[in-house]
């Protein structure tokens, strides 16, 4: 259903103002480097930030665009699961493929409200559910043995994962089936995640970088993983240095230097990377080729 590298997209903005020009640009950049599917309106894309009706826009925009020539994983998530329903119910008339739905932050809900919230989302939509684990921003973290009860919901399809447990694929593949669609979040882990039975990556890093990260997923997944630990080991710096300062300054300052027609403005609370952070991504560029 989904795999390989999917980018996380950044939202572009000049000013305040969302540029959905850029940002069509840069899908269409993208499906042409070779991602094999596309998130917007994820924590990368600082949806954070975005008012409904620009979640809305750049969701509507990111499906328009790409045509159906690769799937679009909606960022949908909340703290309140009438927002997310919400979300996704849109996401649903805009035509997106799934959701991608956050655990609840700030809440910190117990197991119970986690199946809880997760069938409310199901029995209000349709469209398949990607669970989206990110303990280091939302504090909870799903359990195995919820998500294999979680993943009895006819909808909820897949997980991403960024609990950096790489035990977990082989857990989540006992408790949910070898057909649940596992997916990194963290690309610095990506090729252990594949090598645990992972199917692909929802990356930060496929933004700067897609056609090398797409071609990493294609030999890793097809075999060659000699041509995968080359690309990982040219890869690496990178993914370690978008992390250098708080995302997604980095990777938006990347991107300034990849492609100069991209805007890196950030919307408060963010700021721009520190000059300690802008040299370790343009070391990381050179490493990768990428300038």
């Amino acid at each position: 259903m989904f795999r390989g590298s999917i980018p996380a997209l950044v939202t572009p903005f000049r000013g305040e103002a969302f540029d959905e020009a850029a940002f069509r640009d840069f899908v269409e950049w993208q499906i042409a480097e070779g991602s094999h599917g596309l998130v917007p309106c994820g924590t990368t894309g600082e949806s954070a930030t975005l008012t409904a009706e620009e979640h809305y826009r750049v969701v509507g925009a990111c499906v328009d665009q790409a045509r159906g020539r690769i799937p679009v994983i909606a960022g949908c998530g909340s703290n309140s699961t009438a927002s997310a329903i919400e979300n996704m119910q849109a996401a649903e008339r805009l035509g997106a493929d799934a959701a991608l739905i956050v655990l609840p932050y700030y809440n910190r809900p117990n197991q119970e409200g986690l199946v809880a919230h997760f069938a409310a989302l199901a029995g209000a939509s349709s469209l398949p559910i990607v669970v989206y684990n990110v303990p280091g921003r939302t504090v909870t973290d799903i359990a195995p043995e919820t998500l294999g009860r979680i993943a009895e919901l006819p909808s909820v399809v897949g997980i991403k994962d960024a609990s950096g447990d790489l035990t977990r694929v082989t857990a989540h593949r006992a408790l949910c089936g070898r057909d649940f669609v596992q997916l990194s979040g963290n690309d610095d882990l990506a090729l252990g995640f594949l090598g645990m039975g992972g199917v692909g990556t929802i990356s930060v890093t496929a933004n700067v970088a897609p056609r090398l990260f797409a071609r990493f997923h294609d030999a890793f997944l097809s075999g060659d993983v000699a041509t995968a630990l080359d690309l990982q080991d040219r890869l690496f710096p990178l993914h370690k240095a978008l992390f250098s300062d708080a995302s997604p300054g980095p990777v938006k300052y990347a991107l300034s230097r990849v492609r100069p027609e991209m805007p890196s403005d950030l919307r408060l609370p963010m700021t721009p990377p520190s000059d300690a952070s802008r040299k370790a991504v343009d070391a990381a560029l050179d490493h990768a080729g990428l300038t």
